[in-house]
C-alpha cells in the first residue's frame, strides 16, 4: 500500500483509506460485529486512514472505531469531522460550539487528541470567516486537536479552505462523475501543500458495476430518499447524478477495462493517481468489500494503463455529464 503525507502534520496515510459513513447510519443496516470486521479487513490490508464523523449514527461510527483501536491498537489516523449537529446556520459555528463537539468526539474516539477534525461541510460564510480558523487554531494550541481540515460541496469553497495557512486537508468529492476539483481545486492544493481526501469515490456505488435501473434500495439508505437533494445537497447522492444516467456512465467505462481489473478498483486506483490526492476514501459494508478497495491500491504500481483510462473517462464525463454536473459543485 503506497502511503503520502497528510499535508504538514508529519503523519503518512495510504492511498486508499476507508470511510466509515455506512458503519453509522444511512446505507442500510451493518451491525456491530461486521463493522469492527470492516474495520479489522481494512487495517490489515494496509489502510491507515479511517475517516468518520460525529453524526454517522449519532456517534456510533465514531464509537465503533474507538473499541476497535482499543482492542487492536493498530496505528491509524482518524479523521472525524463536526458541524451537523445543529442546523448548518453560520451563528452555530462557535468556539463554544467546537468545544462541545470536539469533547464529544473524543470521548466517543477514547483519545485525548483528535488526530485531525474537519468542518462538516459548513456555509460558504463559515468557511471564509477569519474567526473559524482562530477558533480551531486554539484547540490545535491546547492539544485537544492535532489537524484541522474543512470537508466541502463545491470547488469555491476548497479554494477558499485552501488558502488559509493552518488548513491540513480539504476532503471533496471526487469521481468520474466529478471532474470539476481538477481544474483548479488539486493544482492549488498542491501547491499549498494541502492534502486532498477523495470521498464518494464510488458515487454512492454507481461506479461499483453492480447495479441496474431496477436496483431498490432500503427505506433508510439514501440512496433512496436523498436522490433529489430531500435530506441534504443532492450531490452526496451519486454525486448528484441521475440513477439512469450514471449506470450507462458506468457501463462505457468498465467496457475498456482488461480482464481481472473491475471498474470499482480502477475507478479508485485512478482518483489515488491523480496528482494532489492524498488519499481516497470508499465505504465499506463487508469485509469482503473493504479488502477489494484495499487491493485497488495495486494498480497504481501496474495492471492498469491509468493513463488511457484517464483520457476515457473524460471523455464520458464530457460528452455524458459534464453539462449537469460541473456547473453545481
Amino acid at each position: 500500500m503506497q502511503t503520502r503525507p497528510l499535508g504538514a502534520t508529519g503523519r503518512l496515510v495510504s492511498a486508499v483509506g476507508l470511510g466509515t459513513w455506512q458503519l453509522g447510519a444511512d446505507w442500510g443496516a451493518v451491525d456491530d460485529a461486521d463493522a469492527l470486521r470492516v474495520l479489522g479487513a481494512s487495517a490489515d490490508a494496509g489502510v491507515t486512514l479511517f475517516d468518520t464523523a460525529d453524526v454517522y449514527g449519532d456517534g456510533r461510527s465514531e464509537q465503533t472505531i474507538g473499541r476497535f483501536l482499543a482492542e487492536r491498537g493498530d496505528d491509524i489516523t482518524v479523521a472525524t469531522k463536526m458541524g451537523r449537529r445543529l442546523a448548518q446556520e453560520p451563528a452555530n459555528y462557535t468556539p463554544e460550539n467546537f468545544r462541545i463537539w470536539t469533547e464529544r468526539s473524543r470521548q466517543n474516539l477514547g483519545v485525548e487528541t483528535l488526530d485531525l477534525v474537519q468542518l462538516h461541510c459548513p456555509p460558504s460564510a463559515v468557511i471564509a470567516d477569519a474567526a473559524t480558523y482562530d477558533a480551531l487554531d486554539e484547540l490545535v494550541a491546547e492539544g485537544v486537536i492535532a489537524a484541522y481540515g474543512v470537508s466541502v460541496e463545491t470547488c469555491a469553497q476548497a479554494l477558499a479552505a485552501i488558502a488559509r495557512p493552518n488548513v491540513t486537508n480539504v476532503q471533496i468529492i471526487l469521481n468520474p462523475f466529478r471532474l470539476k476539483p481538477l481544474d483548479e481545486v488539486l493544482p492549488a492544493a498542491a501547491d499549498a501543500g494541502v492534502a486532498i481526501l477523495a470521498r464518494v469515490p464510488l458515487a454512492s456505488g454507481l461506479l461499483s458495476g453492480r447495479y441496474t435501473a431496477a436496483t431498490i434500495f432500503a427505506a433508510d439508505d439514501h440512496r433512496a430518499f436523498n436522490r433529489h437533494g430531500e435530506a441534504f445537497d443532492r450531490g452526496e447522492t451519486f454525486s448528484g447524478v441521475d440513477f439512469e444516467t450514471g449506470i450507462a456512465a458506468a457501463a462505457e467505462l468498465a467496457s475498456v477495462l482488461p480482464d481481472g481489473v473491475s471498474l470499482p478498483a480502477a475507478t479508485l486506483a485512478w482518483i489515488a493517481a491523480l496528482p494532489g490526492v492524498s488519499s481516497v476514501i470508499p465505504g465499506a459494508r463487508t469485509p469482503a468489500q473493504a479488502r477489494s478497495n484495499a487491493d485497488a491500491a495495486a494498480l497504481l504500481d501496474g495492471g492498469l494503463d491509468l493513463d488511457a483510462f484517464d483520457v476515457f473517462v473524460r471523455e464520458v464525463y464530457d460528452r455524458t455529464l459534464r453539462t449537469d454536473i460541473h456547473p453545481h459543485w
